[in-house]
């Protein structure tokens, strides 16, 4: 059975790590979890923008911990890993968060744009959930890794073929984790967004075409943050003990409809 925290929903006790926290969806990530009850590691390559995140968060103890590394450097990655449990002693939730897109037709996408982002998205959740699955491992305390795919994973979006790629590769990626991790009482999830209100998507949403795709949305509105709080505290709790190998869409149910 799994270790009780108390409440299902709520994470004291826990070591959570969130990649991409400075900026957009991690950063809000670092906040919810913080409010549950987490201890938050912060990871991200800028240290300054790392050091804005930690002071959105209002806390006076050793309940926030910033890591500068790059989520594409295999070597960078196992020592934050190997810090952060130094640290703490436990590793507990890893959010896989940080991302990056370019926009181009497919036939003018050059190979540093696709390297990129497919480096960024995929290789780099790979690197941080094999290294943090093994610290999970060696702890035998279990854990919770969730992986920020896209509703552009499970249906195509035009002129961001290596972002499609690459979120549809971080869904069968958390697939194959969630069955070979499962032995060790790790679950591997994934959240699939539709497009929600970010540093990312604003100008998507500010232009004609992104006007037409709200249109397209069953639920008439694009999304905000605090709609990925529910689920991200299922898939990070014991709320969702028995779960793993799953892909939760968060779109107003804009799979349902044309993209």
């Amino acid at each position: 059975m799994p270790q009780s925290f108390g409440h299902p929903w709520r994470l004291d006790g826990r070591v959570a790590l969130v990649t991409g926290g400075s900026s957009g969806l991690g950063r809000h990530f670092v906040q919810t979890l913080h409010r549950a009850g987490a201890r938050v590691a912060i990871a991200a390559r800028d240290p300054e923008k790392l050091q804005h995140s930690a002071a959105r968060i209002d806390a006076n103890d050793d309940s926030v911990l910033c890591l500068p590394f790059d989520v594409r450097d295999q070597t960078a990655t196992e020592q934050a890993i190997a810090d952060l449990v130094a640290h703490w002693g436990r590793i507990d939730i890893l959010i896989n968060s940080a991302g990056t897109t370019v926009q181009a037709h497919a036939l003018d996408v050059t190979e540093e744009q696709w390297d990129q982002v497919l480096d960024t998205n995929l290789k780099g959740p790979w690197l941080t959930s094999t290294a943090a699955a093994r610290a999970m491992v060696r702890l035998g305390n279990g854990g919770s890794i969730i992986n920020i795919a896209s509703i552009l994973g499970l249906r195509v979006g035009g002129q961001i073929s290596p972002y499609n790629t690459s979120k549809a590769g971080l869904i069968h990626l958390t697939r194959s984790l969630a069955v070979e991790l499962a032995e060790h009482n790790i679950r591997v999830n994934a959240l699939a967004p539709g497009y929600v209100e970010s540093e990312m998507t604003h100008d998507f949403i500010a232009s004609r075409a992104g006007e037409a795709c709200r249109k397209r949305i069953p639920s008439q509105r694009f999304g905000e943050l605090e709609d990925l709080d529910g689920p991200l505290l299922l898939l990070a709790s014991d709320a969702s003990r028995h779960m793993t190998g799953s892909v939760i869409p968060v779109d107003g149910g804009h799979l349902q409809s044309p993209l």
